[in-house]
C-alpha cells in the first residue's frame, strides 16, 4: 500500500491544530505533525505577500487521499490552500504499515440483536 506525506500550510497553531485533529479523529491521517515558525512568501492576486504560517506535515495511505484533501478543504480557511502531496519512496516498514492501518475506513457497524 502506498503512503503519503502532505504538506499544508495555516494560517496560526490554533487553526492547524483544529485540522489536525480532526483529520486523525477522521481516520483520514495517522498522524499530523504540526511545525509553528514558518514564513511564507508568496504571489497572491498578483501582489507579493508574506504570511507567518503553521506548516502540517500530515501522513495518510494514498488510498485516503481524495476523502482527505475534501475534507482538509472544508475545514480549511484559506480561499485556496497548500495540499501537496509526495509518495513516501521508503520508511521503516512497520510505520508505513501503522500508516495504513490507522487510516483504514471503520467498518460500517453492525446492528445489535438481543
Amino acid at each position: 500500500m502506498k503512503t503519503l506525506l502532505i504538506h499544508c500550510t495555516c494560517p496560526d497553531r490554533d487553526q492547524a491544530e483544529r485540522i489536525a485533529r480532526a483529520l486523525v479523529e477522521e481516520r483520514l491521517a495517522a498522524c499530523v505533525s504540526l511545525l509553528p515558525g514558518l514564513r511564507s512568501v508568496y504571489r497572491w492576486q498578483g501582489a507579493v505577500e508574506s504570511a507567518d504560517e503553521t506548516l502540517l506535515l500530515i501522513k495518510t495511505a494514498a488510498d485516503r487521499f481524495d476523502d482527505l484533501q475534501a475534507r482538509l478543504r472544508a475545514l480549511h480557511p484559506y480561499e485556496l490552500p497548500e495540499i501537496v502531496a509526495v509518495e513516501i519512496a521508503a520508511g521503516l516498514p512497520p510505520y508505513l504499515g501503522w500508516i495504513v492501518e490507522e487510516t483504514r475506513a471503520p467498518a460500517p457497524s453492525q446492528g445489535h440483536t438481543a
